[in-house]
């Protein structure tokens, strides 16, 4: 398992960090994702051969977020 921590902006709100943890999870090969509003980040566990740093930046702007490399 890898660690990343990505860029999450635009969150405003408790429901933001949740929308966001949901969608990270969702995804295949993320063991589990920490979203902070303070922070504007989310740190994920995920296993590389499975998914991409890139595709979780996707999910987290397909949820209406930004994801800055």
């Amino acid at each position: 398992m890898n660690e990343v921590t990505i860029k999450v902006e635009g969150m405003s709100c408790g429901g933001c960090v949740k929308n966001v943890t949901g969608v990270l999870k969702a995804l295949p090969g993320v063991t589990d994702a920490q979203v902070s509003l303070a922070d504007a980040s989310a740190t994920v566990r995920y296993d590389p051969a499975t998914v991409s740093v890139e595709a979780l930046r996707e999910a987290v702007e397909n949820a209406g977020f930004d994801s800055p490399a």
